[in-house]
């Protein structure tokens, strides 16, 4: 089926990014994946290109664009290319929105511009050792000193967690704490007491820097406060929404992909004599992926445009949490699957398949695992 869903200067923006993943990313990609982290000068590349602040006002620096469908493909694009290390789509897709929809005016004037042109890289800090997914669990605290705060805490499983210049942290700022005590506070690079643990060894996505961070009273400025005091629920919840969209959309662009080169390779690979694709369990196998993928493009191709045309309210946190769970479950299907049709090479890490199985198994978990996601639609039918 034909996609609907771009318009001629998306298909533009598919070429520029494409030329930009085979100048300034893939020829340095297998380095970064040794090294652990990605170059900075690849984030002030991207930046010159125009493909970071997609969504931030011109006058910042940004694209000035709310059409979340330059986004997408963006996301589409770097998943096929292998290349989920540098994480454009958190520094976009996650954290732009905080800064554009919560900074004051001042704080958009500290931050957007560097944040643009990709000298200033951004993180944020939720997940802790003993809280995940639930946000009432959150032990870091901050104490109100009436110009500033004091900061004490830790957080683990942060992506861009070694290069972030910018980091939004999740803290407690009410004694009683609880999911309604909840502030974000920005700590900037260089601040005492804010210290970085190690760079996580990962099954996967080895060229995406993932740390533990800590904080030993750290006094973060009161002009650091962004959005509401004690509203960080509310605030995450809004934009959690495109953030799972962002994941889903990167899901089944992972599938067809991995559908797309199991297909070539059944076709030349032969076993006893004939080629694998004459097998009829091999047919059947790639007959349901592809139904499987092409069903699930459709609705995220759905929840793209509602998204893109509908701006911040578009798309509900409901058919959202639907997409993620049912794109990051399909892909770990296709890759698994994929992956055994591809017999031993498929174990080899030279092969694209293999690595996709390793890069794309984190999926299910991070934005809020599987099951989170299936609480939160079975509590709007049910509630």
């Amino acid at each position: 089926m034909k996609r609907q869903l771009f318009a001629p200067e998306h298909d533009a923006f598919r070429e520029t990014v494409r030329a930009f993943l085979a100048r300034e990313v893939l020829p340095y990609y297998a380095q970064w994946e040794k090294d652990g982290i990605v170059s900075r000068e690849a984030w002030r590349a991207a930046g010159k290109q125009g493909l970071l602040g997609l969504a931030v006002p011109e006058e910042f620096g940004g694209g000035g664009t709310r059409d979340f469908r330059y986004a997408t493909v963006l996301a589409e694009e770097f998943t096929r290319a292998g290349a989920p290390g540098l994480a454009l789509g958190l520094h976009n897709d996650v954290i732009g929105p905080y800064l554009t929809g919560l900074a004051t005016d001042e704080q958009k004037r500290r931050w957007l511009p560097g944040f643009c042109d990709g000298s200033l890289i951004t993180a944020i800090a939720m997940t802790e050792p003993g809280a995940g997914s639930d946000l009432q669990g959150i032990r870091t605290h901050a104490e109100d000193r009436g110009d500033h705060w004091v900061l004490n805490g830790s957080k683990t499983f942060i992506s861009n967690g070694i290069l972030a210049d910018l980091v939004i942290v999740v803290a407690k700022t009410t004694p009683e704490g609880g999911a309604r005590g909840l502030s974000l506070l920005v700590v900037e690079r260089g601040t005492a007491g804010f210290e970085r643990g190690r760079n996580l060894d990962k099954i996967g996505q080895k060229a995406q820097d993932t740390a533990e961070l800590f904080f030993h009273d750290v006094r973060v400025p009161r002009e650091n406060l962004l959005g509401e005091l004690h509203g960080a629920f509310g605030h995450l919840m809004t934009n959690l929404a495109q953030e799972r969209l962002s994941i889903a959309v990167a899901a089944i662009a992972a599938a067809e992909h991995l559908l797309e080169i199991t297909t070539e390779y059944v076709k030349e690979r032969e076993a006893f004599g004939r080629p694998l694709a004459t097998k009829q369990h091999v047919r059947f196998e790639i007959a349901e992926m592809a139904t499987e993928c092409a069903v699930t493009r459709t609705f995220v191709d759905r929840c793209v445009e509602d998204h893109a045309n509908g701006g911040d309210g578009g798309l509900d946190a409901v058919h959202a949490s639907m997409a993620k769970w049912w794109a990051t479950e399909l892909q770990k299907r296709v890759a698994d699957r994929c992956l055994q049709l591809h017999g031993g090479y498929g174990y080899m890490s030279e092969y694209p398949v293999a690595k996709a199985f390793t890069d794309g198994r984190v999926q299910t978990i991070y934005g809020g695992t599987t099951e989170i996601m299936k609480e939160i639609i079975g509590r709007s039918l049910l509630a």
